[in-house]
C-alpha cells in the first residue's frame, strides 16, 4: 500500500520545499485540494510548478471542483499537466460541498451532477484523440497515459460511486476508519454492476499533524475553520468537531490506520496535514520508516 501527502495550503510559497522534501522520501503522491472562495492556491497551476520541482512523486488534485471549469479546458489542461509530468498526474474530482464556490463560478449548483457527467464524456473523448466535434477537430497534446490520466472520483454518495464506476478508475474518500470498510465494497459492487473488469483503484484521506502541540492545536483550528460557516451542503450537524476529533496526531494513530486501511483492501492512503511547517514531511516520514517503509 503506498502512502501520499496532502498538501498544506495556508503559505502557497511553502510548497516547493515540501515537494523536494517528499520527492525524497517515502511518499507516492502530493494531494492539493480545489476549492474557489477559500485562500488555497488553484490546484492545477500549483501542482504543475511542483511536478517541475520534481522526478519521482506523483501530483493530484484532491479533489478537483469540475463543475465550476469549462470541459474541453479542463481536458487539454489535464492532458498538458499529465504529459509534462512525465504521467505522474491523477486527476481528482468532484462535485464539492460549498454552494458559494458555485455562486462564485456563475454555475448552478443543482446541475452539478449532470455538468460532472458531461466533463467526463467530453476530456474521455478528448484525450481518446477523437475530434472535438467534427466540424472542430481534435484537441491536444495527447496524455502520456493512454487514455488520458487516472481519473478518482471523491464521493460518499451512491450515485458518486455509480458516477466513479462508468467513467472512472476508482475512488477517492475522505474517510473515518468506521466508514472506510463499507465504502470501498460499496465502491467494487458498482464497479461489478457497470461490468467493469478488475477491480477499482481504492484511496483513502485522512487529516493528520504531528507534533508539536502548538501546532497540533494550530491544525486543529485550521480544519474547524475550513469546515465551519454556512455555505456546507448537507453537511451532518458536528460533522466539523468529529473531523477535528478524528484527525491522526500521533504515530501509533497513523500505524494503526495504516494497517487497518491496508487490510481492507486500500491501494494508498493520503496523509493531508493542516500545518505548513516543511518539517512535518519528515516527521512523516520517520513514522513510516519506523513501521517498515524506507526512504526511496
Amino acid at each position: 500500500m503506498n502512502v501520499g501527502l496532502g498538501l498544506p495550503i495556508s503559505e502557497p510559497e511553502c510548497l516547493l520545499k515540501w515537494a523536494r522534501r517528499a520527492d525524497d522520501g517515502p511518499f507516492s503522491t502530493l494531494g492539493l485540494l480545489d476549492r474557489l472562495v477559500y485562500d488555497n492556491p488553484e490546484p492545477l497551476v500549483a501542482l504543475g510548478v511542483l511536478a517541475g520541482a520534481t522526478s519521482r512523486i506523483r501530483v493530484q488534485t484532491e479533489v478537483l471542483l469540475a463543475p465550476l471549469r469549462e470541459p474541453a479546458l479542463l481536458a487539454k489542461q489535464a492532458a498538458t499537466l499529465d504529459r509534462m509530468s512525465g504521467g505522474r498526474f491523477t486527476l481528482g474530482i468532484g462535485l464539492g460541498a460549498r454552494r458559494d464556490d458555485y455562486e462564485a463560478a456563475g454555475v448552478d449548483v443543482h446541475t452539478r451532477g449532470a455538468r460532472l457527467n458531461e466533463t467526463m464524456v467530453v476530456m474521455r473523448r478528448v484525450w481518446s484523440g477523437e475530434p472535438y466535434v467534427q466540424e472542430i477537430g481534435s484537441i491536444g497534446p495527447a496524455p502520456a497515459q493512454p487514455g488520458g490520466p487516472e481519473v478518482l472520483f471523491g464521493s460518499f454518495s451512491q450515485a458518486g460511486l455509480r458516477r466513479a464506476a462508468r467513467f472512472g478508475d476508482g475512488l477517492l474518500c475522505a474517510a473515518h476508519l468506521a466508514d472506510a470498510d463499507r465504502q470501498f465494497r460499496d465502491a467494487e459492487q458498482a464497479w461489478q454492476e457497470e461490468g467493469r473488469a478488475g477491480r477499482p483503484r481504492l484511496v483513502a484521506q485522512f487529516n493528520a499533524v504531528l507534533g508539536p502541540d502548538h501546532l497540533i492545536e494550530r491544525a486543529r483550528e485550521s480544519l474547524r475553520a475550513y469546515y465551519g460557516g454556512p455555505h456546507y451542503m448537507n453537511l451532518p450537524a458536528g460533522f466539523a468537531e468529529g473531523a477535528v476529533a478524528s484527525m491522526l496526531t500521533t504515530p501509533s494513530q497513523i500505524h494503526d490506520t495504516l494497517v487497518h486501511m491496508s487490510d481492507i483492501g486500500a491501494d494508498e492512503v493520503m496523509l493531508y496535514c493542516w500545518a505548513s511547517d516543511a518539517a512535518q514531511v519528515d516527521r512523516f516520514a520517520e513514522t513510516l520508516g519506523e513501521w517498515g517503509m524506507p526512504a526511496r
